[in-house]
């Protein structure tokens, strides 16, 4: 056996020998791998991390009405039975329902708005309608738009469920009244109008139907 045969020998035995007690040491591992980090002992907690206010004013009353007066909680009775019931979404309705019947009457079309009129409230209306064309009078009109709407008072009937709800509306309008040969007899097509009306609205909370009816017009 020549000489470079046996140091190559030599060499392949030593490798083997250096494997074998580095496997020993280290054990056998996949890749790379740290040795594990102690876990972390949990902290003692005196206290929540963080606190949840619970309670407080609704929000959603007391921008309308003042807290813990009459109102206000007839309001919160409303929304203890029908949860869903909003007052701030309610008064948006009422602003549209407002111009909604004022311009209905004014143009002596009732068919549209007779869903939300009470019944004695729709035949006053029909009554005043029938008056002024038993007149031959007819009125234009142009509603500018709702400049002031304040929610007054809130009442709530606990054995009926029935809410009621009254409004403050400030509106400007422009409006003539004509009589049969056509000229002006009040109003001026130029002249925006302030009106001011106190409705109110009236609904079983928690019935089928949402529509809330219009009760009274005192101006």
């Amino acid at each position: 056996m020549n000489s470079p045969l046996i140091q190559l020998l030599v060499l392949a035995g030593i490798a083997v020998f250096l494997i074998l007690r580095l496997k020993n040491v280290l054990g056998t591992r996949d890749g790379f791998e740290q040795p594990p980090l102690p876990k972390p002992q949990a902290r003692s907690r005196t206290g929540p991390e963080f606190e949840v206010i619970d309670g407080g004013p609704d929000l959603d009353i007391t921008d309308h009405v003042e807290e813990d007066s009459p109102a206000a909680k007839a309001l919160a009775e409303m929304k203890r039975v029908e949860p869903s019931f909003s007052v701030t979404e309610f008064l948006g309705g009422a602003r549209s329902a407002y111009e909604m019947i004022v311009m209905g009457y004014e143009k002596g079309e009732l068919s549209d708005i007779q869903p939300f009129l009470a019944e004695d409230i729709y035949e006053s209306f029909v009554d005043g309608i029938a008056a002024r064309e038993d007149q031959g009078l007819t009125v234009e009109s142009n509603f500018i738009g709702v400049r002031e709407l304040k929610l007054v008072d809130a009442t709530f009937d606990d054995d009926t469920q029935e809410a009621e709800l009254t409004i403050r509306f400030v509106a400007e309008l422009t409006s003539v009244v004509r009589n049969a040969e056509g000229e002006v007899i009040d109003g001026d097509p130029k002249e925006i109008k302030r009106q001011k009306d106190t409705w109110s609205f009236a609904r079983v909370m928690g019935a089928d139907d949402p529509n809330w009816l219009l009760v009274s017009t005192d101006a």
